[in-house]
């Protein structure tokens, strides 16, 4: 009599089964590959998105600025009152930008009208560069 194991006939199955196993585990390791591509393209999307908002939002507040100036001081006829000024020096202060600031300073700084019509030129061409 030949001895057959109690398992004999499993054998086939457990084949079977770690096959199916593997085909399962490729498919999840192919699942976990293209989202990860998923999600750094949608990450690198997500930053030019918001690099080109911060620009928009950088250009809006120069547009304010600008037409601030020209509203308060240029087509104002009179010498700027205080309000003004603070309304302009809290605008030009709100670009975070430092070559503005210093072109914003040396403008304030004028003293006399030749000199402020230098540097407000300076501070109008400092404008249109950085938009």
């Amino acid at each position: 009599m030949k001895w057959i194991p109690a398992f004999a006939g499993m054998t086939e199955i457990f084949m079977k089964t770690k096959i199916i196993l593997a085909v399962i585990i490729l498919a999840l390791a192919a699942g976990n590959i293209i989202f990860a591509a998923s999600y750094f393209f949608a990450a690198k999307n997500l930053a030019q998105a918001q690099a080109a908002n911060s620009d928009k939002q950088k250009n809006q507040k120069i547009l304010e600025f600008n037409k601030l100036f020209i509203q308060e001081v240029l087509g104002a006829g009179k010498e700027v009152g205080f309000e003004s000024r603070l309304k302009l020096e809290n605008a030009v202060r709100g670009l975070n930008d430092q070559e503005i600031l210093s072109d914003w300073q040396k403008f304030t700084a004028s003293k006399d009208p030749a000199e402020a019509q230098k540097n407000v030129l300076l501070l109008l061409k400092a404008l249109a560069n950085k938009m």
